[in-house]
């Protein structure tokens, strides 16, 4: 699998994204529980069938362009194929001494933000994301071999990778986060997302509290036939509370970002990922 996985590395975008577009479908023609999910989510949000058409083939696309973004040489940069717009407003925060957190949800191609935010900034502010091993070994050693690049810094998904994200912070750097990721019972809040409850993490407000970073919204759109991408980023409009004791409210802030975000690109969000399950330990015990 990984000698598979190295030889699409080597294809041409664009047709990695066609590949991707191809098994998309695919998977939701197969797949009823996916495609029942992908529906009913596109539904609660009120997104009409159009838009959701589109955004079965950007899902497979988002899978398809890993092999590229994972393996190409660290020294490789994005380069002409991805834009960045919004970088002044974190050229200012960090001109005041303060770190930046970064809030993306599962939309368009999230893994470029890391890499586009790491070339940047990296160089004086190196970008710190949480990193959970993947479960297959092969894959395993292929993210831990190339996820890590210049700029780029992964910590693990427990308490000692949040203290390296608040000294991160703490020290101006920068800080990336998926809010839309449910996270285990006991680290989050039940917020509303499109009108229904969803588990939500308190992680970023948590570290906003510790540091007094400035929250940045952060999205990257894929182009049309593999042209690349453009990166945009703009600062979080409602304020985060600062009490402890809110965090149910700064989960509704959260989400209503997150809203906001995914309507300016519906067509490619990930209307799949199971965003209203039930955390792991309430399974565990049912």
């Amino acid at each position: 699998m990984k000698l598979i996985f190295r030889w699409f590395s080597y294809w041409p975008l664009p047709l990695l994204h066609a590949l991707g577009a191809c098994l998309g479908w695919l998977v939701f023609v197969c797949s009823r529980s996916y495609r029942h999910r992908f529906i009913a989510n596109a539904m609660q949000a009120g997104v009409s069938m159009r838009v959701v058409r589109a955004a079965v083939g950007h899902a497979g696309r988002m899978v398809a362009e890993l092999p590229h973004l994972w393996l190409r040489p660290s020294h490789q940069r994005l380069g002409a194929t991805t834009r960045f717009e919004g970088a002044e407003c974190v050229h200012e925060a960090h001109a005041q001494g303060r770190g930046v957190l970064f809030l993306t949800p599962h939309l368009g191609a999230f893994e470029v933000c890391a890499q586009a935010c790491a070339e940047q900034f990296g160089h004086n502010h190196p970008l710190t994301v949480l990193y959970r091993p993947a479960r297959k070994a092969w894959l395993r050693e292929v993210v831990d071999t190339t996820r890590a690049r210049p700029g780029l810094r992964t910590v693990p998904a427990s308490l000692a990778g949040v203290r390296q994200m608040i000294r991160a912070l703490r020290n101006g750097d920068c800080v990336g986060l998926l809010p839309d990721q449910v996270p285990p019972l006991g680290m989050g809040e039940w917020a509303p997302f499109w009108g229904r409850n969803a588990y939500t993490m308190t992680l970023a407000s948590r570290l906003v509290q510790q540091s007094n970073a400035v929250v940045m919204l952060i999205w990257c759109e894929r182009l049309p036939l593999g042209r690349g991408y453009v990166v945009r980023c703009k600062p979080l409009r409602e304020t985060l509370p600062q009490d402890p004791g809110a965090q149910a409210q700064s989960a509704a802030i959260i989400n209503r970002a997150m809203e906001q975000l995914i309507l300016q690109c519906p067509e490619q969000y990930l209307w799949g990922y199971h965003r209203y399950k039930q955390p792991a330990e309430i399974l565990a015990k049912d």
